[in-house]
Formats: structure tokens, C-alpha cells, sequence
């Protein structure tokens, strides 16, 4: 695939995942969106003001590595 970071992400859809500093002044969110026009590459950002224009691209088998990875080592089932 091609550098991720070279395929523009305008016009992404994005999901919000949050959890954490529900009550507080920036709540802790993840947002996560797939990068048009390519089938299996997605970009995530954080939902701060302090982590804005920040982002970091994966391929859908890198993303779900990592999810898979994150749940066993935390203990949860999937």
C-alpha cells in the first residue's frame, strides 16, 4: 500500500470512542475514520483541542493487530 500519510483524509467519516474525564473539561476520546477511497486504511485522532491537526494512519490488519493485542493484554474478552 501506499504511504499512508500521502493519501489525503478529507471528507472521512468519523466514530467516536470515548472513555475516561467524562465529567471533565475534554472528555478522552478517540476518533477513528476509514480514508476515502481506499478499502482497508483508516486514520485516528484524538479529540482534544491539545492533540488537533495530530493523527496517526494504519492499515485495517496493522489496526486490528493492535486491537487484538490491547484486549488479551488487558484481559478482555472479545
Amino acid at each position: 500500500m501506499k504511504n499512508l500519510y500521502s493519501l489525503p483524509a478529507d471528507g472521512a467519516e468519523f466514530e467516536s470512542f470515548c472513555g475516561g474525564n467524562l465529567n471533565g473539561e475534554h472528555e478522552s476520546c478517540v476518533d477513528v475514520g476509514s480514508i476515502p477511497g481506499t478499502a482497508s486504511a483508516f486514520v485516528l485522532r484524538d479529540s482534544k483541542p491539545e492533540g488537533a491537526g495530530l493523527e496517526l494512519r494504519f492499515t485495517k490488519g496493522e489496526l486490528n493487530d493492535f486491537a487484538i493485542g490491547w484486549a488479551k493484554k488487558q484481559g478482555l474478552a472479545l
